[in-house]
């Protein structure tokens, strides 16, 4: 076999690869012997067929698997030889005119992963912000969930309504003495200094009565959702058709009974934890942002192009996807059309952080074990119907880039983790609007995974894509595992479940009107 290098440009390469015909011939031999044995035909006993006869009626088949193996071994030897690592698939020709018989050519063109010095670790210092969860928050946390079962019966005739009741109105909307869509709603039920809806509205509705109209006047967000709302003064036709009074429940040990657990105190303990659970995922996130910048600013080397537009696509693909369930995607698209190329950055910012994790974790020893994989595996089959889940574990484990995918993730953790054992962690204590804030100053960007979406407007994409930098790029599946497309697709998921709102939120909710009415700000405001 003879390999000449005819490009050899960055991380390009490419190579003219010629396979003698007689290596081919005699792999075609091989094949013919090997199944002669078992080969049946009528007139002959089995197992004595003759090869001639066998060749002739299999020869196309077995020429071209015997083809399709020796490229492989050529491609295998043409990587070993020249101690290539691929960032992806290489792109393999056959020569035209090829005919059995003849010479094979090939032209393989490849774009290799850059030669990356391990980073050395000393000096390397970060800032974790610890949030203590004290008791005051664990009792907001109760009273949180005690509103949530307050239960709502009629008032007495007449009554007026007052901070914490309940009303259930009908509303018109108008703006410029025109009735604007989503702004009409029967049956909506609102408390009474609640917060969700816009600013003035419930506090207008104080001293209203069952069977009073009344037309009350708001003034909309300036970052309110709706673009044609924005800042709009507007008129509500209100009429109330029901005023509540709201009991109130007492958190004690028999509230806590009722919620299936023994005492106060462990539901107190309950909600600690999971306070505490969620500033230290916050904590995490911002040390992770932390350290990312950090190998980010002191490392840039060149990078696959190949890599980098296949995490473009990937981003593209997410932000065209959410563009157009936006409000108004035509005007959301042409957003992103403009900040495009600073998308492109974003992707290549990922893969070289991929790429120096893979790096820093592969010098260091750093490894998901096989348990680790097979929970894995098993957890992300749970996402799938009962009946595929077998099928998408077997998947999993017969496609080696689909398991790189899904070890991605982890296998970053654990880097990420080993970084942190190794650098000098400062620690201070900060409220958790200060955490937030660190978050968000470090490269001006929202967590995707761990923050909430904006209450009023929906963060711009371009955060979204710069905080997805977090999460495990393509870049970290090993390239002697990157393999063509499997041709035998995965199961598809089962349907994902609506949205929910945290648990102590939802007992609070009410059945939805017959049409939720774009005053009432998303529950995250609530």
């Amino acid at each position: 076999m003879q390999i000449v290098e005819t490009t050899n440009e960055g991380l390009k390469r490419a190579y003219t690869v010629t396979i003698p015909a007689a290596d081919i011939a005699s792999r075609v031999e091989g094949e013919v012997k090997k199944i002669t044995p078992q080969v049946r035909m009528p007139g002959f006993r089995p197992g004595k067929v003759p090869a001639n006869l066998v060749r002739k009626i299999h020869g196309p088949a077995l020429h071209q698997e015997a083809l399709n193996t020796t490229i492989r071994a050529a491609l295998d030897q043409l990587v070993a030889d020249h101690k290539l690592r691929p960032a992806v698939q290489p792109s393999v020709a056959l020569g035209d005119g090829y005919a059995e018989g003849q010479d094979a050519e090939l032209t393989v063109a490849l774009e290799v992963l850059p030669d990356i010095a391990a980073p050395s670790l000393e000096g390397l210092k970060l800032e974790k912000l610890v949030v203590p969860v004290g008791e005051d928050q664990v009792d907001e946390a109760v009273n949180r969930i005690a509103a949530g079962q307050k239960k709502f019966t009629d008032a007495p005739k007449n009554a007026k309504a007052k901070e914490g009741d309940q009303l259930i109105i009908d509303f018109l909307g108008k703006v410029d003495g025109v009735a604007f869509e989503g702004g009409t709603a029967e049956d909506q039920a609102l408390e009474i200094g609640s917060g969700r809806f816009i600013p003035g509205f419930e506090e207008q509705l104080t001293g209203v009565k069952v069977g009073d109209e009344k037309v009350i006047t708001v003034t909309f967000p300036e970052d309110y959702p709706a673009e044609n709302l924005k800042g709009k003064e507007a008129t509500f036709d209100i009429t109330v058709k029901a005023v509540k009074h709201g009991g109130e429940f007492v958190a004690d040990d028999e509230f806590a009974k009722m919620l299936g657990l023994e005492s106060l105190e462990q539901l107190r303990g309950l909600l600690k934890g999971q306070l505490e659970q969620e500033t230290a995922g916050l904590t995490r996130t911002q040390m992770k942002r932390a350290l990312l910048d950090q190998l980010a600013a002191g490392h840039d080397f060149a990078v696959p192009p190949s890599m980098v537009e296949a995490e473009f696509e990937q981003i593209w693909q997410q932000l065209t996807h959410e563009a157009s369930h936006e409000e108004n995607p035509e005007e959301a698209l042409k957003e992103i059309e403009a900040e495009k190329e600073d998308y492109r950055k974003i992707a290549e910012r990922r893969v070289r952080l991929g790429l120096l994790l893979s790096e820093i974790g592969q010098a260091n020893g750093v490894q998901v074990s096989a348990q680790e994989m097979e929970m894995l595996i098993r957890q992300a089959a749970q996402q799938y119907r009962e009946e595929d889940r077998q099928r998408f574990i077997e998947y999993v484990r017969s496609e080696p880039l689909a398991a790189a995918q899904l070890r991605a993730p982890l296998y970053e953790d654990k880097v990420v983790d080993f970084l942190f054992d190794k650098a000098e962690v400062a620690e201070r204590e900060v409220t958790r609007d200060e955490l937030q804030a660190a978050i968000e100053a470090e490269e001006g960007v929202t967590p995707a995974a761990e923050a909430k979406p904006a209450a009023k407007k929906k963060a711009p994409a371009k955060k979204k894509a710069e905080a997805s930098a977090e999460e495990a790029p393509a870049a970290e599946a090993p390239a002697e595992e990157a393999k063509p497309a499997a041709k035998k697709a995965a199961p598809k998921k089962k349907a994902a479940a609506p949205a929910e709102a945290p648990a102590e939120e939802a007992a609070a909710e009410k059945p939805a009107p017959k049409k939720k009415a774009p005053a009432k700000k998303k529950a995250e405001e609530a």
